[in-house]
């Protein structure tokens, strides 16, 4: 990379877990592009990164990535180099509600964000390989239904809808590890820690880690030198764990192929 800074792109940047990983992304000497849906949120998360990280080089761009049109967007006016993608934004809505689109926005925002966020970076990590990949997903996982992902036939429930987005966040890390070399795009999940969040007391947990401990494994991940070319793999704290939902690949092709469709 002679000598340069490398860059990373983290989305859910102004929230209690995302402002960490910023955070501890620019502390490892990575110019941060914090992706953000509210300006006013992504200004002041901004400047708390700036604050707490001496030198700390910082950007926002406002996207919502539960809008396909608008990640792609940010790809067509993406200049220069990335290095690392965080897919962190996530949200766990009380009532069921829709994007403009038509797509339930839980869907939306926790799977198909990550989804159409790797899809419209992909020639610009390669291109900066060895690149990483880290989907943040969670130990709290399971439900999914493929036959009705967007709670169409279900009665929605924002708990059962969270846990379906973090196992679907699970399988597509598998998905594209295998369309992707691990010597130019490595790609993992994590679970993050438990820090309280907008998210997860939305979900009726508060947290009993501190934010900088809940984003430690995804830094780690994204960064540290002794897993270079692992992928495809699930961690929590800094180890590598079982995955239930790695095994199964039929299911895994058929959400990989429900999720191309949009």
């Amino acid at each position: 990379m002679g000598g340069r800074r490398r860059v990373a792109i983290v989305t859910g940047a102004n929230g209690v877990i995302g402002r960490a990983i910023c955070a501890g992304m620019a502390g490892q000497g990575f110019e941060v592009v914090m992706v953000c849906r509210d300006p006013e949120r992504a200004r002041q998360a901004a400047e708390q990164v700036r604050k707490g990280v001496a030198g700390a080089q910082v950007r926002t761009e406002i996207v919502d990535v539960s809008r396909r049109e608008e990640i792609l967007s940010l790809a067509s006016r993406w200049q220069g180099p990335l290095d690392v993608l965080i897919n962190n934004a996530a949200i766990a809505t009380r009532r069921r509600t829709e994007t403009p689109e038509g797509i339930e926005m839980e869907f939306a925002t926790n799977v198909l964000g990550y989804v159409w966020m790797m899809r419209a970076f992909d020639k610009v990590l390669r291109a900066a390989a060895p690149a990483r990949v880290v989907n943040v997903a969670s130990y709290w996982a399971g439900d999914l239904a493929l036959e009705d992902l967007q709670f169409r036939n279900r009665a929605y429930n924002n708990d059962t809808a969270y846990r379906q987005s973090k196992q679907a966040n699970r399988m597509l890390t598998v998905a594209f590890a295998t369309r992707w070399p691990a010597k130019e795009i490595a790609v993992n999940a994590c679970h993050p820690g438990d820090a309280s969040s907008t998210l997860s007391n939305a979900l009726g947990y508060g947290g009993h880690e501190s934010p900088e401990q809940a984003a430690d494994t995804p830094v780690w991940l994204a960064t540290d030198p002794s897993i270079a070319g692992v992928t495809g793999k699930y961690f929590a704290g800094r180890q590598m764990r079982p995955c239930e939902f790695a095994g199964d690949s039929a299911a895994i092709a058929a959400l990989d192929e429900i999720c191309a469709r949009f």
